[in-house]
């Protein structure tokens, strides 16, 4: 039996991984209770439905050939199911990301990621837009920070 792994609808993404894009799955069920947090809806793990492998599969398939990598906001708390995940979108020649407010997570995690943001948001500090940030985007395959491409965006738009 699958672990439960209950996700809102997912959408695809343009801008949370630099030159991807990306079908994102928000992981109900979140326990780090950011202060600020502009989803508080998904601390509760009832909210949404089961993500089984066989759902998951499917949303690759009909996104097949548009996104480049799959995102997941939060679900580290499921290793087991996450991983799962991971492994079938790995298959589908996808990049992988997962966006946690924890300041590291499993290797046993990391080891099937792409990319991995971490840190806990803090308003004072901003998002990855800012420079002041205590949060961080790496290309785990290459140790590459990434955070500068948001700044650049940024700078950019304000022109």
């Amino acid at each position: 039996m699958q672990p439960l792994f209950n996700t809102l609808e997912p959408q695809v993404l343009f801008q949370e991984v630099p030159d991807e894009v990306s079908l994102g799955f928000t992981i109900t069920g979140c326990k780090l209770r950011c202060e600020g947090c502009h989803s508080e809806e998904i601390w509760d793990g009832n909210l949404g439905v089961s993500l089984t492998n066989e759902a998951f599969a499917a949303y690759l398939k009909k996104y097949e050939g548009f996104i480049t990598c799959v995102l997941f906001f939060g679900g580290e708390w499921h290793a087991e199911a996450l991983i799962e995940k991971l492994c079938i979108a790995r298959q589908s020649q996808l990049k992988t990301c997962l966006y946690t407010g924890l300041p590291r997570i499993s290797p046993k995690i990391q080891e099937y990621l792409s990319f991995l943001k971490t840190g806990k948001w803090i308003f004072s500090l901003g998002g990855l837009d800012s420079p002041s940030t205590n949060q961080k985007l790496i290309n785990v395959n290459t140790g590459e920070l990434l955070n500068h491409k948001f700044w650049e965006n940024t700078r950019a738009n304000t022109r």
